[in-house]
């Protein structure tokens, strides 16, 4: 292992905080081997993508088996407006705060956002103000490639149903017996090792091709998939409303086979949350072939396994299994990987970044991880779904909350992605935020009830007035939560999230 150097960054901030973006490009990152050394990461445990990324090697994970995990923090927050509360922005103050200013070892853990959002009212994930990881356009645009390689092994899963579908209808049971199952050279057939897992499923233990009855060789080679229940449709990871639904096989060379089918977003494939959930390559790999399509027109069950491509997806995936390592402004490591939704899948970073970090940092450092969407969705299926697979457990949720949110939930105007913010957001109403602190309290009681203290994390504004905030406080208390802080991390980076 090599010997750790700090390689934290004084932030020059200035006021009114300047634009994302420029905010970004005026600071130079460190070499990722740099912020890798100080994780005591060697060479052999990652791979470069260019200077400002790497890829963690899940052998790391070997190497370091038998070391203690640090501290697991979580981040949730309340029911968000459209606009979003500032849960990216919040984790990686926090993570600013306990490396660059409190001198502990911390790493932070993130979803990859989507370019769907990115590209539309919503924006990046990086975070913001003062507290975002760099470089920024990277860590919101293709970073090492993870969601291209998703597309690439859900539409190929895509491409093998519809084919499969259309040999089927034109081909008899030994002619697509005789494509399974091609003989070699010397006129003998075989099995492959793919096949087996489709015989043991059917109950069929012979192991020669030749040794099969022609009813099992109908059961073996025909899926008979009711096009009616497939399930699994195309993705891309852009928005496009008018691929939500179209018609396939109208071309003259696919005899007529049209079906209505759709598009979804990349990352909310299920390749996506089997990335988030996986512990390993063999992990990863039968969690692919287990993936249901849809059913047979006998209501059996159709895998990817049964279609023959799990490996396939494997090796599509086998790079993106690796989590990327960034920055933060002010040079603690981040790890980044994994970006499943929280509505349809379980909304939380992947379970091996959160596993590597919590060795890397070791006894006494810290691991912050997001969760996204409201802690009702987010927090939660972190801990019924995502510890549950780790085996982890968290000492510490945090709750991010608003005073623009709080007035929503308190019977404020509709907030509106787009549009300007209504009077009531923007002028102190004591009343109002009260009013909307029942949703917080909800969210404390819920996280609270896992056995985690809850630290309420108020991401301040320019427009928050102290008895506003001293409200969220006070009501954030009364609800049970360990602690209430006031953060002004987007505009003084790290040092904005130091508790006094």
């Amino acid at each position: 292992m090599s010997t750790s150097s700090k390689t934290h960054r004084k932030l020059n901030v200035l006021s009114p905080v300047p634009a994302d973006i420029d905010i970004a490009n005026s600071v130079v990152p460190f070499h990722i081997s740099e912020i890798a050394q100080e994780l005591n990461l060697d060479p052999s445990h990652y791979d470069l993508y260019g200077k400002y990324k790497a890829k963690v090697l899940l052998s790391v994970l070997d190497d370091l088996q038998g070391s203690g995990d640090g501290y697991y923090v979580v981040v949730g927050g309340i029911t968000p407006t459209p606009l979003g509360e500032g849960k990216s922005t919040t984790t990686v103050g926090l993570c600013q705060a306990l490396g660059a200013f409190l001198d502990k070892k911390v790493v932070t853990c993130l979803r990859q956002p989507s370019q769907g959002p990115t590209f539309g009212i919503k924006g990046g994930a990086a975070g913001g103000g003062y507290s975002q990881v760099i470089p920024m356009d990277e860590f919101n645009l293709h970073l090492t490639g993870d969601i291209h390689a998703i597309t690439a092994a859900n539409n190929l899963l895509a491409a093998a149903i519809d084919t499969r579908i259309f040999h089927e209808a034109s081909q008899s049971d030994k002619a697509l017996f005789n494509r399974l199952c091609p003989p070699n050279k010397e006129g003998k057939r075989s099995f492959s090792s793919i096949m087996f897992r489709r015989l043991n499923k059917l109950g069929i233990s012979k192991t020669k091709p030749e040794d099969l009855t022609p009813e099992e060789v109908k059961k073996f080679a025909r899926l008979d998939i009711d096009p009616d229940s497939i399930t699994w449709r195309r993705v891309m990871d852009v928005n496009d409303r008018f691929l939500r639904k179209i018609t396939i096989g109208q071309g003259p060379e696919e005899k007529g086979m049209v079906r209505e089918t759709g598009f979804d977003i990349s990352v909310a494939s299920e390749i996506m949350a089997v990335l988030a959930l996986t512990t390993s390559l063999a992990d990863m790999r039968e969690r692919l072939g287990k993936m249901v399509i849809g059913n047979s027109k006998a209501g059996e069950p159709i895998t990817a396994d049964d279609l023959g491509v799990g490996g396939a997806l494997t090796v599509l995936m086998k790079d993106a299994i690796n989590p990327t390592l960034m920055q933060t402004l002010e040079g603690t490591p981040v790890l980044v990987h994994a970006g499943p939704f929280a509505n349809i899948a379980h909304g939380n970073s992947s379970v091996v970044a959160d596993k590597i970090a919590l060795k890397l940092v070791g006894p006494g450092g810290f691991v912050v991880t997001e969760a996204g969407f409201g802690a009702d969705i987010g927090t939660e299926k972190f801990m019924n779904i995502k510890c549950r697979y780790s085996g982890l457990t968290p000492q510490c949720a945090v709750i991010v909350a608003t005073i623009r949110a709080l007035k929503m939930h308190g019977g404020g105007p509709e907030v509106v992605a787009g549009k300007p913010l209504d009077r009531a957001y923007l002028t102190e109403n004591v009343a109002l935020v009260e009013a909307g602190c029942v949703n917080l309290a909800r969210h404390i009681s819920n996280t609270r009830a896992y056995g985690v203290n809850v630290v309420v994390a108020v991401n301040m504004f320019s427009t928050d007035s102290e008895a506003e905030l001293n409200a969220v406080k006070n009501a954030a208390l009364s609800a049970g939560a360990y602690d209430a802080i006031v953060c002004t991390h987007h505009a003084h980076g790290g040092r904005g999230a130091v508790s006094n």
